[in-house]
């Protein structure tokens, strides 16, 4: 099964490396455009905010 995880994983990594080339075409194609981009980040840094505010926060240790 840890193979079968580790697997997993690198296809994860496989597809995640892809995305900037992905970007990089629509931009040059004009199917992306920069307000577009702009939008794109803004809701990725809200989803990381929402993230933190949502993981308890750890003291130290007793």
């Amino acid at each position: 099964m840890k193979a079968r995880v580790q697997e997993m994983r690198a296809k994860v990594v496989e597809a995640e490396a892809q995305v900037p080339l992905a970007m990089a075409e629509a931009f040059r194609s004009g199917n992306l455009g920069i307000m577009d981009y702009y939008k794109m980040q803004n809701i990725s840094a809200d989803t990381r905010m929402r993230d933190q505010i949502a993981t308890p926060e750890q003291g130290p240790e007793k």
